[in-house]
C-alpha cells in the first residue's frame, strides 16, 4: 500500500487531508521560503483538531541554506522539546535537516536533532537533494536513526528522476524509507510509484483561488487529495 503525506500550512489543510484519507500531514509555515517551523500555537491547534492522521512538524528556523550555527541548532532543539510537551491523540513526528557548508549531512547537528525527537519518527527534509553523494548520505542518515528521507532524487520534480529514486530505494533497503516528493500530483503519482518502487509519497495538493494577479495556490484541495489516493489504488476515483 502506498502511504500518502500531504504538506499543509494551516489547520483546515490538516482536517481536509485527514477527512479524505491521507495517512500523514507535514505541518509547515512560510511555504514561500520552502517551509519553516510553524508556531507552537499552530501545532497545538492542529493536534487538537485531528483524530487519526499522523502529524510531522517541520523544524527549520529560517529560509535559505541548511547550514546552521550553534544558536540555530539550540532553537531547533527547543522547538522539538516544546512540540513534544503538547497533548495529542495522534502520532507526532519531526522533519529536520542540517548540512555542512560543503553540502554533506551535518552529522553532529543531525544526531542532536534525532536524539531530541526521542522515539518520534524523524524525516530528513529535501535538503537531502542538495547533497552531492546521496548514497553516502543515506548511509549516514540510516546510521543516525532517521526513519525517512524526503527526496525527488535530485533537483526539481520527482518525475525527472525516476531512475535515481529507484536506485535510492534499492540502496536504502529496509534501513529507512524513501519518501518521494517534488511536483507529485494525481496525474503523475501512479507512474512514479510503479517506476521507482517508492512506498510513500509527499505532495502539497494546493487548491487555487482567483486574485487580481491571476489564480494562486491557496489551501488544500480535497479533490486532489482524493484523486491522489485513487491513483495509488487507495479509493475509488
Amino acid at each position: 500500500m502506498t502511504m500518502v503525506e500531504i504538506c499543509v500550512d494551516d489547520v483546515a489543510g490538516a482536517r481536509t487531508a485527514e477527512a479524505y484519507g491521507a495517512d500523514r500531514v507535514e505541518l509547515c509555515a512560510d511555504l514561500l521560503e520552502g517551509g519553516t517551523t510553524p508556531s507552537i500555537g499552530m501545532v497545538g491547534t492542529t493536534l487538537a483538531s485531528v483524530r487519526r492522521v499522523g502529524v510531522q512538524v517541520l523544524i527549520r528556523p529560517r529560509g535559505g541554506c541548511f547550514s546552521y550555527d550553534a544558536d540555530e541548532v539550540a532553537a531547533m532543539l527547543a522547538d522539538i522539546a516544546a512540540v513534544r510537551r503538547l497533548p495529542t491523540a495522534v502520532r507526532v513526528g519531526f522533519v529536520v535537516n542540517a548540512l555542512t557548508p560543503d553540502r554533506r549531512v551535518d552529522e553532529d547537528a543531525t544526531r542532536e536533532l534525532v536524539t531530541a525527537c526521542g522515539g518520534s519518527p524523524v524525516t530528513f527534509s529535501r535538503a537531502f537533494d542538495e547533497v552531492p553523494d546521496q548514497y553516502a548520505a543515506l548511509d549516514v542518515l540510516a546510521r543516525l536513526g532517521v526513519h525517512r528521507v524526503l527526496t525527488a532524487g535530485g533537483p526539481g520534480p520527482a518525475a525527472d528522476h525516476h531512475d535515481s529514486l529507484r536506485d535510492l530505494v534499492r540502496h536504502a533497503r529496509n534501513r529507512l524509507t524513501v519518501l518521494a516528493a517534488g511536483g507529485v500530483r494525481s496525474g503523475n503519482v501512479a507512474a512514479l510509484v510503479e517506476r521507482t518502487g517508492v512506498s510513500e509519497v509527499h505532495l502539497r495538493a494546493p487548491a487555487s483561488s482567483p486574485t487580481p494577479h491571476g489564480t494562486q495556490p491557496y489551501g488544500t484541495s480535497a479533490d486532489e487529495v482524493r484523486a491522489v489516493l485513487a491513483a495509488v489504488g487507495r479509493m475509488d476515483p
